[in-house]
């Protein structure tokens, strides 16, 4: 694997801003954990994740109604996707590690698993974000060029549009084939994972079974064989869209900046680590408090970067501090105003990404 590291001998900007905004929480006498929105959050999405299934599996409804509810079902998984498992696997949920340890598990519950989420997202993607051949968010794929360093493929050049399929069948895919190969591989990415303990397995093949049963076995039971497809795959691809243009609009942006590392290699990236964030990950539609409400603040994913063991209910206080701090260091706080906006920058990025370098 290739070893990378910062320039960290001078780095006055985090030193900084961690003064500074350790002084907002001081001065505000709160704790950087969750507190009653973010609960109260949890009380509304896990509750009705529940209620849609419940209902799609006892009332009779004509086929519309149950298709939407699907939808409906596909979405409000993403949101505690979001909200709850977001925060308690980066334990910035709770100050108590049991109770982010088990909300945690709402990843497990949705197909995924923790253990490979928690490596995989918190210690490859948090550390080296839009380092291509490390971050596994932007790992090399024939059928995707996400960065110009990157081999460009034929395929390419029609990214743009039938990446809204990729997106939609990735949940789908997460939950059938990449994390089987994780585990079994042992490695994310080009970087070997963490050990697993006997408990972490147990959990693993445990969950894995569960989601089985609920979101397969029990469902044809109870409605047969195409309901259930229809359904399942409608949940699925609401999911993974979702899902995607989220984490896509942080990252893959026209104004974040990517890094490359090759196999083996030792690379020295010239910025501290907290200005690589800055320059590689990108707000968008800030000010959007349904969103905001809707994404667990992952919208603001500049201030979520820099500190991810703050709660994102506290994102837009911070983002004011991180905003000034970038103005005074004379970095760019990269920050589209709108989704809409995000999302066109996103296919421009992956249009321009597709054109053949040789003749571009």
């Amino acid at each position: 694997m290739a070893r990378v590291s910062f320039n960290n001998s001078n780095a006055v900007f985090f030193t900084d801003l961690k003064q500074s905004v350790e002084q907002y929480f001081t001065n505000e006498c709160i704790r950087k954990t969750g507190n009653f929105k973010l609960y109260l959050k949890t009380i509304v999405l896990i509750p009705t994740a529940i209620a849609i299934y419940i209902l799609l599996l006892s009332v009779s409804m004509p086929a519309w109604v149950a298709i939407v509810l699907c939808a409906m079902f596909g979405f409000v998984s993403a949101s505690i996707g979001f909200n709850v498992m977001h925060d308690a696997c980066h334990g910035s949920y709770s100050r108590k590690k049991w109770v982010n340890t088990l909300l945690g598990y709402s990843l497990n519950a949705l197909g995924g698993n923790a253990f490979i989420w928690k490596f995989k997202h918190n210690i490859i993607h948090h550390t080296y974000t839009n380092v291509d051949g490390v971050d596994d968010d932007i790992a090399r794929s024939p059928l995707l060029r996400q960065c110009s360093t990157q081999l460009w493929k034929p395929a390419h050049k029609y990214q743009h549009v039938y990446v809204v399929f990729l997106y939609a069948i990735s949940s789908l895919a997460w939950v059938a084939y990449l994390d089987f190969d994780k585990y079994f591989k042992q490695k994310v990415n080009n970087t070997m994972m963490q050990k697993m303990k006997i408990s972490d397995h147990v959990i693993f093949w445990a969950s894995k079974v569960l989601y089985v049963f609920f979101y397969a076995v029990l469902p044809i039971m109870v409605l047969g064989f195409a309901k259930w497809l229809v359904g399942f795959f409608v949940m699925q691809l609401v999911l993974g869209f979702v899902l995607a243009i989220v984490f896509q609009l942080a990252h893959v942006v026209e104004d974040t900046e990517f890094k490359y590392a090759g196999v083996n290699e030792q690379v020295l990236i010239e910025n501290e680590w907290a200005v690589h964030q800055i320059k590689t990950t990108s707000n968008f539609a800030a000010r959007n408090k349904i969103l905001s409400w809707f994404a667990g603040g992952l919208n603001y994913q500049v201030e979520h970067h820099l500190f991810p063991r703050i709660s994102h209910i506290h994102y837009p206080a911070i983002s004011k501090i991180i905003r000034q701090k970038c103005k005074e260091y004379q970095l760019q706080y990269n920050s589209i105003r709108t989704m809409r906006g995000a999302i066109a920058s996103h296919f421009r990025m992956m249009k321009q990404m597709g054109r053949n370098p040789q003749t571009a």
